[in-house]
Formats: structure tokens, sequence, C-alpha cells
């Protein structure tokens, strides 16, 4: 309903009093506002730490590339394995007792100690494990088991 001011004339009554009426502008009222504005800020402050979570991923890391053309060290298990206790360490016959030893020197100055592992077809489980242990205990990280597909020579 429009406001009664003593300004502006706009009827007389019956009474002859005269009645002014204004038009008030419409303000919204900024007080509320800025209160709900400010809990909604709190409650997003509050909550946006807890989100960060998310799920743990190892990242890789980036170093200085090394030559790409670092060779892939064999071990290769013989069928004579059974009575000289001798694997192959690329070409080089090499005895278990210091084929720890031998890896180490090796892989001394490698990023990747990775070691590709070859074997008879006649080598037992039992003996594929002792070579493995040995190559476990100088600090190899990675063994990768060589198979040739069916068919291939």
């Amino acid at each position: 309903m429009p406001k009664v001011s003593p300004t502006e004339e706009v009827s007389t009554g019956r009474s002859g009093r005269i009645r002014r009426v204004s038009t008030s502008m419409a303000e919204i009222n900024v007080v509320p506002l800025v209160d709900v504005m400010l809990v909604l800020l709190i409650i997003f402050m509050v909550t946006a730490p807890m989100l960060q979570r998310g799920v743990e991923v190892n990242l890789p890391v980036a170093r200085r590339a090394q030559s790409i053309t670092d060779e892939r060290v064999f071990v290769t298990i013989p069928l004579a394995y059974r009575q000289n206790h001798k694997v192959r360490l690329g070409d080089e016959p090499v005895p278990l007792d210091v084929l720890a030893e031998r890896m180490r020197q090796t892989m001394d100055g490698k990023a990747d100690k990775d070691v590709f592992l070859r074997g008879d077809g006649g080598v037992t489980l039992q003996e594929l494990y002792e070579v493995l242990d040995r190559l476990k205990e100088a600090g190899i990280q990675k063994v990768g088991i060589v198979a040739k597909l069916p068919g291939e020579r």
C-alpha cells in the first residue's frame, strides 16, 4: 500500500483533509543476504579440505634419462646346472656361490635393476628358486622369466 506523505496532494475527501501519497523505492534488504552468504562461505571453507583426500596414486618421478642403450642382463640356467651349479651371466659361466656378488658388480650404476631369467625346460622349480634367491640377495628388484612361444625355435 502506498505511503501517505505530506508533500503530494492526491485527493480531498469528505472531511476536507488532504491526503498525500508517495511511492517508495523497492530496495533489497542487504543484511540478511550478507548473513546467508557468510554462512555459505563458512560451510564451504569447512567442507573443502575434507574433499581433498581422493585416491592415493603412486605418481612417476622424472629423472634425468640415462642412455637407453643399456644392455639387458640375462641369466641362463642350463640343464648342466644340476652337476656343476653354474649359471650363465650373459655368455660367461658363473658359479652359484658368487652369483650375488657378480650381479652387484654388473648392476652397479644402472638405474633399473631388472634381470631376465632363462632356463632349460628340464630345470626343476627348486633349482629356479635357488637362482632367484641369489638374485634377490644381490638387490635385484625385478626378475622376468623368459619363455618361448609354441612353435618358436
